[in-house]
């Protein structure tokens, strides 16, 4: 769509150039993810701001704005909220950037980057109280996992699992889903990964959040090292798992004292994430007609075989991914 064709970008054009009191604004595209929100940076001179478009038929700004405050309460990195209209579904936001860690990320610098990340997430988690955010509960966790069968099994397969598969494929959520709910209750960033953290000064700022959750504690820091868009070898990530698990402790953040223990946590809840973006990104691609995510879905394979081998419980998965013909090979780290 062209711009003099698109009314909203009109509107937010309108509205950002009162907001900041100025006419000499020129807009670009910023970014785009798998929501109907759009963001444009807007720039004028050597400065930039960052504007989002948020239909509210479609999407609600209030939990972005609640969750900015909160994160920068806690010392994260976030957007500055600078104007808001909520009935029609424009921020203006201050601009952290336009380098992702997805983008920065190599061999060299993963180590510094990631310590930075954890750092981060450290803070964000020590600020949880309950009560304040949505509760990650055992609903949303099974209707997350629901999306596996009704959009990758059934929509992207095109197959009927039968009664038998049914069951095992529901004794294995049950499985994740008592994990989950067992782990200690903290904040949840809910999308915490490199493509959502931008090389800043303070390092790093956070984005995507507006979805943050009361949840399990491992859950953002599987998000970070088994990531959608980018893999890392098993020993890495054990290594960086065991240095957040240390920081975390000595933080007093409630994570399990035997970090055996925390692990297997930590590989479960990954599993329940990735069968659920399996079934996103097979949604994405045919309910919202957005392309390029399905092009993901063999690392997440990759994932989910990996860890249901490495726990007897978990055998109904790999016995289903083989009925499938979901077979996975290795994957290798990747920039």
């Amino acid at each position: 769509m062209s711009v003099t064709t698109d009314s909203r970008l009109d509107a937010l054009s309108e509205w950002a150039r009162t907001a900041l009191h100025r006419d000499d604004l020129a807009f670009e595209r910023a970014s785009e993810d798998a929501s109907f929100r759009r963001y444009f940076r807007i720039r004028a001179g050597a400065r930039t701001w960052i504007a989002m478009d948020a239909p509210p038929e479609r999407e609600d700004c209030n939990p972005f704005v609640k969750v900015a405050r909160l994160m920068r309460e806690a010392g994260v990195h976030v957007p500055e909220v600078l104007a808001q209209d909520l009935g029609r579904g424009f921020l203006l936001l201050s601009d952290l950037g336009t380098t992702t860690y997805l983008r920065a990320l190599d061999e060299r610098n993963a180590d510094a980057l990631f310590a930075d990340a954890m750092d981060a997430l450290v803070k964000w988690q020590l600020a949880s109280a309950p009560g304040v955010l949505p509760p990650y509960d055992e609903a949303l966790l099974r209707r997350e996992l629901e999306l596996f069968p009704e959009w990758y099994v059934a929509r992207h397969l095109g197959v009927e699992l039968d009664a038998a598969q049914r069951g095992a494929l529901q004794s294995v959520f049950a499985k994740l889903i008592g994990a989950a709910a067992a782990q200690p209750q903290v904040y949840v960033h809910r999308d915490y990964m490199p493509r959502n953290l931008m090389l800043s000064e303070p390092n790093p700022g956070v984005l995507d959040f507006q979805d943050a959750v009361y949840g399990p504690i491992t859950y953002d820091i599987v998000s970070l090292y088994r990531d959608a868009f980018l893999s890392w070898p098993e020993e890495r990530v054990l290594d960086w798992s065991a240095r957040y698990w240390e920081r975390a402790r000595k933080a007093r953040l409630p994570v399990h004292g035997d970090f055996g223990a925390f692990y297997r946590d930590f590989e479960w809840m990954g599993l329940q994430r990735h069968l659920k973006v399996l079934g996103i990104f097979a949604r994405i691609h045919y309910r919202d007609g957005k392309p390029g995510y399905l092009e993901d879905t063999p690392r997440f394979l990759t994932y989910a075989r990996a860890v249901a081998e490495r726990y007897p419980e978990l055998s109904p998965l790999v016995k289903l991914l083989d009925a499938l013909g979901q077979r996975t090979r290795g994957m290798a780290y990747t920039f």
